[in-house]
């Protein structure tokens, strides 16, 4: 799974996109947190792909930076 990450100034997010068959799902938030998860279905396969694609391309022009291709978010830390 692929994972993107802006970090500037006091900004500190994720973006987490993956594709399900015709469901696109992202998920997003802050760094350090489960964020939240949206979920998008689309008429076939293809059309998930393209969104997929352009969501991509979107973040990475905004100045989000591909971090890793296989780790789950990380898990918030305990409270006390």
């Amino acid at each position: 799974m692929r994972r993107f990450e802006f970090v500037d100034g006091n900004s500190s997010k994720f973006w987490v996109p993956e594709l399900q068959g015709a469901t696109f799902i992202v998920t997003y938030g802050r760094i350090g947190t489960a964020g939240q998860r949206k979920e998008k279905v689309f008429p076939d396969e293809d059309a998930a792909q393209k969104e997929y694609n352009k969501k991509v391309a979107e973040k990475v022009r905004e100045g989000y930076a591909e971090v890793t291709s296989g780790e789950a978010p990380p898990a918030p830390p305990p409270k006390a």
